[in-house]
Parts: C-alpha cells; structure tokens; sequence
C-alpha cells in the first residue's frame, strides 16, 4: 500500500511539474498559432500551424496584465501576431509596413515610404483591379483623414484600397498590412495597432496542411512536408 502512495506521489509531483513548465512555456516564450485567413499568402498559408515568440518583444504576466521588458522593438518587414482592434480575444497576423514616425503611402499598389519606394518580394496581386466598396471607402476616409500630411486637402480626400495616403504613424503604433494585399483586411481599414497589442512573432511552422484538397482527412492525407521546420520571412 505505501509502495503504491509513493508511486502515486511520484506520478502526481511530475505530472504538476510538468503543467508548471507548460505553463510558463506558454506564458513566457512561445504560444501555439494557426493561421485562418489567406491574407499572408504566400508566406503564410491557410492550415500552416505556428510556434510564436512571445519572449522577444515583452511577454504579458498573467492577471496583473504588465508586460516583461522587450528584448527588443519589432521592425519594419517583420510578421507580428497581435491582438485585434476590434474583437477582443482575437489573434491576427500581417506584416509590420510602419513605426512611428513613418509616412506612408500607396500609389496605384506600389507602397511608398518617407517617399522612397518601398521593395516588398513577399508582398503579391491575387486580384490587381480589386477595389473597396463605398462601405469601407468611407471607413477609410474616417480614420485616415486624421493623419494625412499637411497639405492634403481633407474634404477631398478619397482612398481606395491601393490608392491613399499619405499618413503619418503616430506614437506608440504600427501600421500593419497583409502579403495579400487584395485579400487582407488590415490596417488600411481598420488604421493603426497600438505597441501593447503586438504578441509575438512567428517562429517556425512546425505542421502543414491543406484543408482544400478532396482527399479525406486532410490533416493526415495533405501534410504540406515542405513547410514543416520552416521559418517565416
């Protein structure tokens, strides 16, 4: 009988270790991520599984909801998982296009920064003649038209999905855009992530797999090898 208590001691102190270290894991330096959307391809794909590094740029400690310090700022071109702006306990992922201070600007689908034409090799055209409805027009024009340059007459400001600008990113944000840019919903609808909202990066893809095949039980018949250990850039 004592045999067994101990046994079961043992079992359970593990067993509580383990949930400990999960828990700080989890907590502290990565967080498991899957991507839903299309709006990071080809960087991302729709079944790709993330590890995150929230060490990196301030972990936030649970309950007293401060945050440790950054190892370091994100930086322009980097991916970033945050949190929505508009619906809470939402996860989202997209590209890191402007810090504070920044100018930005899109002409014709050719991104401008400070007035310098920015290089995007990640960034693709699934859908070159897309256009926003008058809906999200308006959307836009409404956040927008309180961080255009001086000099840009406001009253007849009208941006479209690849034709606005230019803005200005105030303190304390990014501004946030998806690979895809005819198939993202990001900030140039919903206007700038604030600096607490930013959770991570992703690490590696450590499981792939594609959910549009015909093939049943796509989660073990399309594992996507190739992607599997891979890094996002």
């Amino acid at each position: 009988m004592k045999s067994f208590a101990r046994w079961l001691w043992d079992w359970t102190k593990s067993i509580a270790v383990a949930l400990v270290v999960w828990f700080f894991l989890r907590t502290f330096l990565v967080e498991a991520f899957r991507i839903p959307s299309g709006s990071m391809e080809k960087t991302l794909l729709i079944g790709d599984f993330l590890f995150v590094n929230k060490l990196l740029y301030g972990a936030e400690v649970p309950l007293i909801h401060t945050r440790l310090p950054a190892l370091r700022e994100p930086r322009r071109g980097e991916i970033l998982v945050f949190d929505s702006v508009e619906e809470v306990g939402l996860k989202v992922v997209k590209r890191l296009i402007g810090v504070p201070g920044d100018t930005l600007s899109m002409e014709a689908g050719q991104l401008y920064r400070n007035g310098q034409p920015v290089n995007e090799p990640w960034a693709i055209r699934s859908d070159p003649m897309a256009n926003a409805d008058p809906m999200q027009r308006e959307q836009m024009r409404r956040w927008q038209s309180k961080y255009l340059v001086a000099g840009v007459d406001r009253g007849t400001y009208h941006p479209d999905l690849n034709n606005w600008g230019p803005i200005v990113v105030p303190a304390d944000s990014f501004f946030m855009m998806g690979d895809n840019r005819d198939g993202s919903y990001d900030g140039r609808y919903w206007g700038f992530l604030p600096r607490l909202n930013v959770r991570g990066r992703p690490l590696l893809v450590y499981y792939s797999f594609d959910g549009t095949t015909y093939k049943p039980l796509p989660f073990f018949t399309s594992i996507r090898w190739g992607r599997i250990f891979t890094m996002p850039q």
